[in-house]
């Protein structure tokens, strides 16, 4: 147990900061002996609670409304439910290689420059409509799998004009939908084992607190370094397991 909740916070603090989180502890909760689908279940219930919890920090710490996350949180909320339903149709090694791909397109785009540090009068309020099919498709491949989906979310509204902190409020918003929707999935499918669920819940959601205390403080270039470094690993990690 003790163990579980000391692999909720680190993997949220980082997942929190940069995405990904569940690149951390999904491997640590396979080599414990956690059945596959119980680990992703765990991982979906676990996020849908830390989620909401960064995200209603920030949403009040920012004095922000909640009517600009609908709509991409209806997506995201689709996507985890879509993805759920159709997890059993698709091989673990067939979602490790779309991750693969989408993680390195992922890598390349940091790449390619953004404005610096973008301030809230200037950045964009609304994803554009041309965009919201890879937020839709980022969801499902969240409520099929997930570890890397919070990478690629932050990439997708880096570049489309939005500030690091807004980035993170609205991928924390549509985790939490995504994750919500799959959580419903893998309820009905009868694969929680609750002594898994709880305790790495606890530690994520202090994980998401400390960081979202901590996420203010860092500049556009300490955020390209983390995402950069965390997705090298992440391509890296599933290589190795597709192996």
């Amino acid at each position: 147990m003790y163990i579980l909740i000391v692999v909720g916070f680190f993997a949220t603090f980082i997942g929190t900061l940069s995405g990904s989180g569940g690149m951390i502890n999904f491997p640590i909760m396979l080599l414990l002996g956690i059945p596959v689908h119980s680990a992703i279940a765990a991982n979906k219930f676990a996020n849908m609670f830390s989620s909401f919890s960064s995200f209603f920090v920030l949403l009040r710490k920012n004095d922000a409304k909640l009517k600009p996350y609908f709509l991409s949180g209806a997506v995201s909320l689709i996507g985890g439910i879509s993805g759920g339903l159709i997890a059993s149709a698709i091989s673990r090694e067939n979602l490790t290689i779309i991750a693969l791909l989408l993680l390195s397109g992922a890598l390349f785009l940091t790449f390619i420059k953004t404005k610096k540090d973008i301030s809230p009068e200037n950045e964009a309020k609304q994803l554009p409509a041309r965009k919201y099919p890879f937020l839709f498709g980022i969801g499902a491949y969240d409520g099929m799998f997930g570890p890397g989906q919070g990478t690629m979310q932050m990439q997708l509204f880096l570049r489309n004009g939005f500030s690091y902190i807004r980035t993170v409020s609205f991928t924390r918003f549509n985790t939490f939908l995504s994750c919500t929707g799959a959580v419903v999935t893998y309820f009905l499918a009868g694969h929680y084992m609750w002594d898994i669920a709880i305790p790495l819940t606890i530690g994520s959601i202090c994980g998401a607190q400390v960081a979202v205390k901590l996420a203010p403080k860092l500049k556009t270039k300490q955020v390209t370094i983390l995402m950069r470094t965390v997705t090298v690993m992440l391509i890296l990690q599933l290589i190795i397991q597709w192996g």
